[in-house]
């Protein structure tokens, strides 16, 4: 199996830094972006098998950057990170199409679970896009 390859998503870049040099010890490879709109240009630029996104940054938060990313393409599995006290933010944005969330800190073991469980649902959505593309042909064959 290959590799997951995932986006974190946090205006705070020491934490990412940490997190991602952890993750990437672990064969997950790993973007970064630092805010909600630079989310949304490197998850149209590239596929993720997650986003792992902040709930709370300033300008655009996590709820908006959720919102617009699955807006953009439904299928993305996007995992939020809330801090202490916005567990009903999480609640809310697993409401609105997130596949789970985790309270910060992280347990890496917990997070990279998760990216796994992401990184196969989304597998079986592409399988399954791509299925009904071959049917849709084969009808319009005639065959």
């Amino acid at each position: 199996m290959a590799n997951e390859r995932v986006l974190l998503v946090d205006d705070e870049e020491e934490f990412t830094q940490v997190l991602s040099e952890r993750m990437e010890a672990r064969g997950v490879g790993v973007d970064t972006a630092a805010n909600g709109p630079e989310a949304l240009e490197k998850a149209k630029a590239a596929p993720y098998d997650a986003i792992i996104l902040d709930l709370a940054m300033p300008g655009m938060d996590g709820i908006e950057t959720l919102k617009r990313l699955l807006g953009a393409n439904p299928e993305l599995q996007v995992i939020l990170l809330t801090g202490h006290g916005t567990v009903q933010k999480g609640v809310e944005a697993v409401k609105l199409g997130a596949v789970d969330f985790l309270e910060k800190p992280a347990e890496i073991d917990k997070l990279l679970e998760k990216i796994h469980q992401a990184q196969a649902t989304r597998m079986l959505l592409v399988e399954e896009r791509a299925e009904e593309k071959i049917k849709d042909i084969l009808k319009s064959k005639g065959w």
